[in-house]
């Protein structure tokens, strides 16, 4: 039998006052239910006049004592929550404010049903690779992030290369001047690393995918690597251009010359609850317009 979740935590997209009035008819039907609401304090901002009448707290908090986690945004505010809660081992749900929603699949308008089928147990529940990122300076951890689409390691300056080596397993692959370079998980293979050339991974691989960005070869294509191998990249001590790692487009990690970057996955995998007719290909299809015609 499906788990009943009795204590939701509710993440709202922070600076959205669109958001506001989906979160308030959340949190509404969750009242109706005779559920436990948790709500990130950071997300009341969009619906203020709820100050006070519900509980907020930080995420830590949010992520010890929920049971499972509604996300009201985009993909984005999904891979937030994804970075802050997935140590907890909280299952997230998401409803769909944003544009592709390749995450979050539920939709404002039949919000109310999809919930009543899904916390009555009808619902799919699958596991998603996230990363765990770190920049090494002299042999000591600089800085570090999760990861749940990818980790890039690009330039900041204006059409330069950055010249770096990569090592899988331990093992030398290159030496690459390019743009850049996307690793990415099976989730983050239909974002960056997509436009950027890569395969699009079905998520229950156990797989990562590295796509170099603009390569000064032609002979340099993108490379689907098993998910268990560590991933290094040093850069050049010779670089002139600036160079930065940044975390699924919203973490920044600063570099410089003979930094090295250890990439791995992480232990735990983030949960994620979908409505019980899910389909991943059909969300290809719905998404990427697979099969129209121009």
């Amino acid at each position: 039998m499906s788990k009943q979740f009795n204590t939701i935590g509710i993440i709202g997209k922070h600076s959205d006052p669109t958001g506001g009035g989906t979160l308030k008819e959340l949190i509404a039907y969750l009242q109706e239910q005779k559920l436990n609401v948790l709500v990130d304090k950071n997300s009341l901002e969009l619906a203020p006049e709820l100050v006070g009448k519900f509980e907020a707290v930080d995420r830590e908090i949010l992520g010890e004592r929920c049971d499972l986690a509604i996300v009201v945004g985009g993909d984005g505010t999904i891979l937030n929550a994804a970075r802050s809660l997935v140590d907890h081992e909280v299952p997230i749900l998401g409803v769909n404010l944003g544009r592709l929603g390749f995450l979050a699949d539920i939709s404002p308008s039949d919000l109310a049903e999809k919930l009543n089928r899904i916390l009555n147990g009808e619902y799919q529940e699958e596991q998603r690779t996230l990363l765990h990122a770190q920049v090494l300076r002299e042999g000591e951890q600089i800085s570090s992030s999760a990861a749940f689409n990818d980790v890039v390691i690009h330039t900041s300056n204006v059409a330069r290369m950055v010249e770096y080596e990569t090592y899988i397993g331990g093992q030398f692959v290159n030496i690459t001047r390019s743009d850049g370079l996307i690793v990415s998980t099976p989730t983050g293979s239909t974002a960056y690393a997509l436009s950027g050339g890569g395969p699009i991974l079905h998520p229950a691989l156990n797989a990562l995918v590295l796509v170099p960005i603009c390569p000064h070869t032609m002979s340099y294509r993108p490379i689907v690597v098993d998910a268990d191998s560590c991933i290094e990249i040093v850069l050049s001590a010779s670089n002139q251009a600036h160079a930065q790692v940044t975390c699924d487009g919203q973490i920044d990690l600063g570099l410089k010359n003979g930094d090295r970057i250890v990439i791995e996955k992480k232990p735990n995998p983030i949960r994620l609850i979908h409505p019980a007719n899910y389909n991943y290909y059909g969300i290809l299809r719905a998404k990427l317009h697979w099969g129209k015609r121009l």
